[in-house]
């Protein structure tokens, strides 16, 4: 069986590759999932098989819309730390800018370079007008990547009537696109 990558392009900001995916990124992407300090924001840790699952459903979301999230790659180690980018699965209520990273990745400011990069793509190669980013009331990180990017807190939410969250509005693309020139 051969894996197929998908046709994304490939974005590159000063230290990072933002890219396709590869079978072995469900490394990475179980790394996240499997951590309990990092997976408590996104829905709970995971075993390895559903860590595979949540993999393949990025992948998907490709094919349903066109767009998905990159995986993060260090251009120093070419390490997977991550992934980023434009995100809308069935229930979410806009088009969202999300990012998660290995443990070992935070506090390198990779998450806002790299969703930096993708918000820039999402308004100038798919012609989004607007952007949130969903984002767990209790993830501190998360908001001040959100504030960085210039994004404001818009308003409590439930995702899915059960997990509370924080709605960030991102600025609209022509002032987005001024700051982060």
């Amino acid at each position: 069986m051969t894996f197929t990558p998908l046709p994304m392009p490939t974005l590159e900001t000063e230290r990072l590759i933002l890219r396709t995916w590869k079978p072995e990124d469900v490394e990475c992407v179980h790394a996240v999932f499997s951590d309990e300090e990092n997976a408590k924001y996104i829905g709970g840790t995971k075993p390895r098989w559903q860590s595979w699952r949540h993999f393949a459903m990025i992948i998907g979301h490709w094919n349903l819309h066109g767009f998905t999230q990159f995986a993060i790659e260090t251009k120093d180690t070419r390490a997977t730390v991550g992934f980023a980018g434009p995100w809308f699965p069935e229930g979410w209520s806009e088009p969202e800018i999300g990012y998660s990273l290995v443990p070992d990745a935070h506090g390198q400011g990779f998450a806002t370079e790299a969703a930096i990069a993708t918000l820039k793509y999402a308004y100038q190669d798919l012609g989004w007008k607007t952007a949130i980013s969903s984002i767990d009331e209790h993830n501190d990180g998360s908001k001040h990547v959100a504030r960085k990017m210039g994004a404001i807190f818009e308003n409590r939410t439930m995702l899915f009537e059960e997990f509370p969250a924080e709605t960030w509005r991102h600025l609209p693309p022509e002032q987005f696109l001024e700051r982060h020139a």
